[in-house]
């Protein structure tokens, strides 16, 4: 299983409904890539991976705050897609099907670590070797900006992770990994009104952390 790559993407939670404005394409070439991968062709799990690991492991990577289980998660994540290639439902969209597997798989890490509880939210990084934070970019930045960028994220990405569960996900969908609120209940198998107003909680939590730490 190649090595699935990490993408940053820094941003503070807005009052925004996210619309996804990438054309058709995409979606039919995973439909056309499941129907191979269900006929026998193997090869075609590649070219899904190749579109969908990146995001896929920097979703997991936001929810969990450790590299190590972000990718046994996209990778287990894959695994199911190839074993159930076969009930994947050509009439919706493959990501939602992919999102939906790795949730459910992210919410059984959360469980594991609730009967284990020896993870830290601020675990070090095995391969960089420094601790998980959010990275705000700029355009060459002084030394004190990018000191107050940084002390400014990682309060940010602090308080997201202390979030409840219920109302972390769907935030952490919106508004990072830019997905509709149809499409989140999709995942999360609730409605979109259920999901507006766990954003709602979640923007409300947010503030009132932040409002303490910065």
């Amino acid at each position: 299983m190649r090595k699935l790559a990490r993408i940053r993407k820094d941003e503070l939670p807005g009052e925004r409904q996210t619309v996804n404005d990438a054309t058709t394409q995409p979606d039919e070439y995973d439909r056309t890539d499941m129907v191979r991968l269900a006929s026998g062709d193997a090869a075609a799990l590649n070219d899904l991976m190749q579109r969908h690991a990146p995001r896929l492991f920097s979703y997991a990577l936001r929810c969990l705050q450790n590299e190590s289980d972000a990718s046994e998660i996209a990778q287990e994540s894959f695994v199911r897609v190839f074993q159930y290639r076969a009930k994947f439902n050509p009439r919706e969209k493959f990501s939602t099907w992919l999102y939906s597997i790795a949730t459910n798989l992210i919410k059984d890490c959360y469980r594991y670590r609730a009967r284990h509880p020896k993870v830290s939210l601020d675990a070090e990084i095995e391969s960089v070797g420094e601790d998980f934070r959010e990275r705000i970019h700029g355009n060459s930045p002084s030394p004190s900006e990018s000191l107050e960028g940084a002390e400014r994220a990682e309060a940010v990405r602090k308080a997201i992770a202390g979030l409840p569960e219920e109302i972390r996900t769907p935030l952490i969908l919106s508004q990072y990994e830019e997905l509709p609120h149809a499409e989140i209940g999709k995942i999360l198998n609730c409605s979109a009104k259920a999901v507006e107003t766990r954003l709602y909680r979640a923007r409300n939590q947010l503030r009132q952390k932040l409002e303490r730490l910065l």
